[in-house]
């Protein structure tokens, strides 16, 4: 995925009410939208360098979006989750997620579950559907490890507890966990910040559901999904 025009650099002077960032840049300061509801633990913190999009929108209230920032020394994280589905499903369709080939048929955003919408339905003629669930990883980083969710997430536990519905109606069911940061070697349930959300992830691989992940190469002109990382479940 590359981005659309030339990223705007700044400084972060503070993430506020989840969905507002103020950045300065060299034109001055500015408030940006923050596409990240998540705690954004390690990824927010005021002085850290950041990169703006423009809105596609003229006539959007906010011009800029917040989409990268420098973690640490030399390592972007892309901060956007709304980027993740995209992500994942071109990386679907370009054949880098061996795991789910075959299926020629993609939608987004297809109603399953009690009320819910499936990130992607993979569908394919003699096989059955296959219902993704994608969650993106960009906080909560501990030597290579990447830890999801970064903040408690009642709503992740529900779509585990429906993907495993998905298997008992004798669908295929897979959680992918999408990696905007290349410091991560590995990828485990944050069980130290929702032990819920880690016995659901539990509950819901007994159950069938299958759990995957892939790590990005992220830079200022775009991020792609590139290599398979390995999901640990003490």
């Amino acid at each position: 995925m590359q981005f659309p025009a030339p990223l705007q650099p700044g400084r972060l002077i503070r993430r506020y009410n989840r969905f507002l960032a103020d950045v300065e840049t060299p034109g001055g300061l500015l408030t940006a939208h923050c596409p990240n509801t998540g705690s954004m633990m390690g990824c927010a913190e005021p002085g850290m360098q950041v990169w703006l999009s423009p809105a596609a929108n003229p006539a959007r209230k906010l011009a800029w979006t917040w989409e990268l920032v420098e973690a640490l020394p030399g390592v972007l994280v892309g901060v956007h989750t709304g980027r993740s589905n995209a992500l994942v499903r071109e990386a679907i369709e370009t054949g880098r997620m061996a795991a789910l080939a075959g299926y020629p048929r993609i939608r987004g955003e297809v109603k399953y579950g009690a009320g819910s919408r499936v990130d992607l339905l993979l569908e394919a003629d003699g096989r059955p559907p296959c219902y993704v669930e994608v969650k993106n990883v960009t906080a909560a980083v501990q030597g290579g490890v990447g830890y999801f969710p970064d903040a408690v997430t009642l709503r992740g536990a529900k779509h585990l507890r429906e993907l495993a519905g998905m298997v008992a109606a004798g669908r295929r069911a897979v959680l992918v966990f999408c990696v905007q940061r290349e410091d991560v070697r590995e990828v485990r349930p944050a069980d130290h910040i929702d032990p819920a959300y880690g016995r659901a992830l539990r509950d819901a691989m007994a159950a069938g559901v299958e759990v995957l992940a892939l790590g990005a190469a992220v830079s200022l002109d775009g991020i792609e999904l590139h290599r398979v990382l390995p999901v640990s479940v003490p």
